[in-house]
């Protein structure tokens, strides 16, 4: 086996923290962003079209003919899922598809509370801007936004193998 030589003088490897966390890419964040916003407008319009008998709302595409009253409904249903999502497990369906997840800065599970603060500065979409914009610019390299920076919270990369102990062996076919 060969030694590297890594700085601190015995030529062993450093050691690595048993709890390492690996801060997700913004790239891998934006599209699950974008996963769960279409999902969420996919689930609106179909509140939408079951209550267009008794209560006509239109479409958060159609600007020009939303009220207030009608964006803040719709835009309620944004922060709802992400809260519930993140509070639950850490991840929403776009997090799952993206293996990211949002956790504690010690990488513990979020509380509902703490989902609550952190799903502020993504729901409501000119926040949105805002809060990334503070994050890369007063935070660079932190990869925070500034709602993740309140809520003391980050998202992850997860990694999905097989647990210790366990190994999947796959039929062949």
């Amino acid at each position: 086996m060969e030694r590297t030589y890594n700085g601190n003088g015995s030529g062993l490897p450093e050691p690595v923290p048993a709890n390492t966390l690996y801060l997700a890419k913004w790239s891998a964040r934006f599209w699950a962003w974008l996963i769960d916003f279409i999902l969420i407008l996919l689930f609106l319009n179909i509140v939408i079209g079951a209550l267009n008998w008794a209560w006509p709302i239109s479409h958060l595409w159609e600007l020009n003919k939303l009220d207030p009253f009608e964006l803040g409904f719709q835009t309620f249903f944004f922060y709802v899922y992400w809260t519930l999502a993140e509070g639950y497990k850490g991840q929403s369906i776009g997090k799952m598809v993206m293996n990211l997840k949002v956790v504690n800065r010690d990488g513990s599970r979020l509380k509902y509370e703490t989902a609550a603060i952190e799903s502020l500065g993504k729901a409501f979409l000119p926040v949105l801007v805002l809060d990334c914009l503070i994050g890369w610019l007063a935070m660079p390299g932190t990869k925070l936004r500034l709602f993740n920076r309140i809520s003391n919270t980050i998202v992850i990369k997860t990694d999905y193998r097989e647990p210790d102990g366990v190994v999947y062996i796959k039929e062949k076919e």
